[in-house]
């Protein structure tokens, strides 16, 4: 191999569940420099690439080709030849009906280093989240992987039909929604019982998921019925009929419904792992950018005085990271702070503090005075400096309760918040759409910059029939304010607590 060139991944990125991504192929994307991934590739995985690597979309379906396969290997070639490691992302398993044998060939022709990363093919996961065991003692010993879409060029058929109408085996064709009334046909005609239990999985394992059950004899009609279009899966065989029993992923709560997430995009994972453990389709549009402020020297100055402070209070988890980050930018560490006092606002704010070793000595639950004034009410305030890290932009009743409580308010802006229009045109289709179920909104800055995103002269067109979701009253306040109908409220004002009031709602 040319010690000169790259190193091409050829990496299964499994069916469609981000989680099911082996450990291994994420610790190749990280490394690579360039990212090719394909239509069935999760773009959830491209959070792992690193900032400076180059992401490329080559997505074939269905006829539609961003790129052809001759294209997609030359891509592959070039890159590698210019000395850059190449992560190619492939649905599924790379060496089950996805071509990658043949991308390997031409790789290793061309005398480039590449590896082979298995993932985990639909033709097994699809069926295991509809509830359907591949082997089961009672019903089948083997099972068949098959084609549903053979190559047109061939001159004759080498699928062997009569084979696998006798067979026992459960039966699986992937690509194979077109063909099916073909399949049928030749299972039919070959002597497979008319009754044979059958199932189409679509979107397996995705918040897309759906399934579709009945017999070789209705089966083409059922599908017909229910509108079904590939990616799906075809299982024949008894095991479909323990679908019934078995089946745990379309009972999720939250399957099938659309949210849009607003989160700054470094935060959102909390949130969108919290509804996607519930079957949600979470689509980011993060609206609020989270920078470190542009003047800094009022923050430093206050760590190189450290010792004048009697309290620190922090209001949010950004708040506790850009103080850390400064406070070690400028050689210093926790030591420094051994003769303060801490308060945090919430407990999410609390655990990110826990990190860096230290425990909130006060914890106010809500930036409202009656909960501020609670919290304090044993401690002695007047006299005491209190110094308060904070967005560049924030609400005073902090600081104001403290102060009518006798102390000494220091504010320095430790983070800015600022608009994230790069969604601006996905926010407009994706309403035009229709078809969202639930907008959050955890904070007042995301509501406010999720408005300016739309055009002022299609804001009640476009919002009518969205339903809101927020993480308190404040930003609740916020949303009304801008003309948004709010219909869901947390209770408990934390991601957790958003997201049991989501499922509240649609368990109503």
């Amino acid at each position: 191999m040319n010690n000169n060139y790259g190193k091409i991944f050829l990496i299964g990125a499994g069916p469609g569940d981000p989680g099911l991504i082996t450990l291994k192929a994420v610790e190749c994307i990280k490394k690579s420099d360039v990212v090719v991934y394909d239509f069935l590739a999760s773009p959830a995985l491209l959070k792992y690439a690193a900032q400076s690597a180059e992401i490329i979309y080559v997505g074939k379906k269905g006829g539609d080709h961003t790129l052809s396969q001759d294209g997609i290997n030359e891509l592959l070639i070039n890159k590698a030849r210019q000395g850059l490691n190449v992560a190619r992302l492939k649905g599924g398993d790379p060496f089950i009906f996805g071509r990658g044998g043949e991308e390997a060939e031409l790789i290793s022709d061309n005398n480039i280093s590449f590896e082979i990363i298995p993932g985990v093919t639909s033709a097994i996961a699809a069926p295991a989240y509809a509830g359907i065991p591949l082997t089961h003692r009672e019903h089948a010993s083997s099972v068949s992987i098959i084609t549903g879409h053979e190559n047109p060029d061939k001159k004759s058929s080498v699928i062997e039909w009569d084979s696998f109408a006798k067979s026992k085996s459960t039966l699986v064709f992937l690509m194979g929604v077109k063909n099916l009334p073909g399949i049928v046909k030749n299972l039919l005609s070959h002597g497979k019982d008319p009754d044979t239990p059958t199932a189409l999985v679509r979107w397996g394992t995705t918040s897309r998921h759906k399934s579709v059950e009945g017999t070789l004899k209705n089966i083409v009609d059922k599908v017909n019925e229910a509108g079904l279009k590939s990616p799906a899966i075809i299982i024949i065989g008894t095991v479909v009929t323990l679908k019934n029993k078995l089946n745990w992923f379309e009972k999720l709560p939250l399957l099938g419904r659309k949210i849009i997430i607003t989160r700054a995009r470094a935060q959102a994972s909390d949130l969108v792992a919290g509804l996607q453990q519930y079957g949600a389709e979470c689509i980011e549009i993060p609206t609020i950018r989270i920078n470190p402020p542009r003047d800094i020297q009022a923050l430093i100055d206050s760590i190189n005085n450290i010792d004048f402070f009697d309290w620190i209070i922090f209001t949010s988890v950004n708040g506790v990271k850009f103080f850390f980050d400064t406070l070690f930018s400028q050689n210093k560490d926790v030591r420094i702070l051994g003769h303060l006092k801490f308060a945090c606002i919430g407990p999410v704010t609390k655990e990110k503090l826990k990190e860096f070793g230290i425990i909130s000595d006060v914890l106010p639950e809500t930036y409202r005075a009656e909960s501020v004034v609670k919290a304090f009410k044993d401690k002695t305030m007047k006299g005491k400096n209190v110094l308060i890290p904070r967005a560049k932009q924030a609400r005073n009743i902090l600081p104001e309760e403290l102060t009518r409580m006798g102390a000494s308010v220091k504010i320095v802006t430790s983070y800015e918040t600022s608009l994230e229009d790069s969604g601006n045109k996905g926010v407009i289709k994706i309403l035009e759409n229709n078809d969202i179920d639930i907008v959050t909104f955890t904070s007042s800055s995301t509501v406010e910059n999720f408005a300016a995103l739309i055009p002022p002269g299609r804001f009640k067109e476009l919002t009518q029939n969205l339903k809101c979701a927020c993480i308190g009253p404040i930003t609740e306040k916020t949303a009304a304010s801008l003309g948004f109908s709010i219909d869901i409220v947390a209770d408990d004002f934390t991601i957790q607590g958003l997201v049991n009031a989501i499922l509240h709602h649609f368990n109503q």
